[in-house]
């Protein structure tokens, strides 16, 4: 719609979604998004509104797409998952089995596992680094290799920003011979013609969105922090407005530079929603997709600083993340990019806008909205 308003559809048990969808722009918490879901591989909420850039000169679109920082991480996960199942990936092996210059600096016994579920102590780079080098796979990946964790690996969680879709894209890239942009476009986008994005060509440039700062004294890096999070945060620090450029868009980031929308997001994700299977073609086993809900990791996490629960490359329920069936999966965004993934209900939801918040992993907004979604479910 010209005008900013809402588009798509809902169907009537999930009506409360679209209110709260609505209620989100009326109000200016949201400037533009999109929130979608499945249920049973089919698609019954597909919303877009609102505005992609802030001077609201541009309507949000049904194929705008918009950054969704660590909401990549799903997407990153998933494609472990599916080698892990093929046979060609052993989240129990060492790391140095797929890539053996990891083993360095004490390295030699970290499992694939550990880098899933932000445990192999890798949390940052030790050597000071700047934007450029984020774009330069092989500089990043050769310093993650060499360099010593920080704590020991496998005893707690330090949440891995930005280094661990180079940790776990390497070693896909090592097994496959393709980068983790190229096996995600080839092996899972395409196929369900999915409009996400790990590397996103010049050509889409002018359907995305731009990404709106969080309020000043809430983003990552602002306030006191201890060393640990120091460094995951400034080095080489986050800068909102780089999700604008060629270079950032262009870049496999594969822990946060994703680009897609809501409905993306919930149409890859019916994958892992529905045992492996969604659109008619099969991606994996039900064996393989429940690998995601085995507890790697729980306790305090050394950079988020508060209780965290890791299966294999997402996120688990908790009692500070009660969700409402317990075999559920998810992961968020920094500014509020959100993706759960509901096994019991056999529902994906994904939730992708442009008005950030200062949380790191998804917000109230999309939450809300996912509550409603399994209120509709019970009705």
């Amino acid at each position: 719609m010209a005008d900013g308003s809402i588009d798509g559809f809902v169907r009537d048990r999930f009506a409360a979604v679209r209110s709260m969808f609505e209620n989100n722009l009326a109000t200016g918490a949201d400037v533009g998004a999109s929130f979608a879901a499945t249920v049973n591989g089919e698609m019954v909420v597909d919303l877009w509104g609102g505005f992609a850039d802030e001077a609201k000169t541009r309507p949000w679109e049904k194929d705008t797409i918009v950054n969704v920082y660590s909401t990549t991480k799903t997407m990153t996960a998933l494609c472990a998952l599916i080698l892990a199942d093929r046979g060609e990936l052993d989240f129990d092996a060492p790391v140095a089995r797929y890539w053996p210059e990891f083993a360095a600096n004490g390295k030699a016994t970290v499992k694939v596992s550990h880098l899933m579920a932000h445990s192999a102590g890798l949390s940052g780079f030790k050597e000071k680094i700047t934007l450029a080098d984020v774009y330069d796979w092989d500089k990043v990946t050769s310093l993650l290799a060499a360099q010593a964790p920080y704590w020991e690996p496998g005893t707690q969680s330090g949440y891995h920003a930005l280094t661990q879709g180079f940790l776990v894209g390497e070693v896909v890239r090592r097994i496959t011979g393709r980068s983790l942009g190229t096996f995600f476009r080839e092996e899972v986008a395409e196929p369900l013609g999915a409009d996400f994005h790990i590397g996103l060509p010049a050509s889409e440039d002018e359907r995305v969105a731009d990404l709106i700062p969080p309020p000043a004294g809430s983003a990552i890096g602002d306030g006191d922090q201890n060393e640990l999070v120091a460094n995951m945060s400034r080095n080489p620090g986050v800068d909102v407005m780089e999700t604008r450029t060629r270079a950032w868009r262009g870049a496999e980031i594969p822990a946060g530079g994703g680009t897609g929308n809501a409905r993306s997001i919930a149409q890859i994700h019916a994958i892992l929603a529905n045992g492996g299977e969604t659109q008619g073609k099969r991606f994996l086993s039900e064996a393989g997709c429940r690998k995601a809900l085995e507890l790697q990791i729980e306790g305090t996490d050394l950079i988020l600083g508060g209780p965290a629960k890791f299966g294999m490359g997402f996120g688990l329920p908790s009692a500070t993340v009660p969700l409402p069936n317990p075999n559920t999966i998810f992961w968020g965004g920094y500014g509020g990019s959100l993706a759960i993934i509901d096994m019991d209900a056999r529902m994906s939801i994904g939730y992708a806008m442009n008005k950030m918040a200062g949380t790191t992993t998804g917000d109230t907004r999309a939450l809300g909205m996912a509550m409603a979604m399994w209120q509709g479910l019970a009705s």
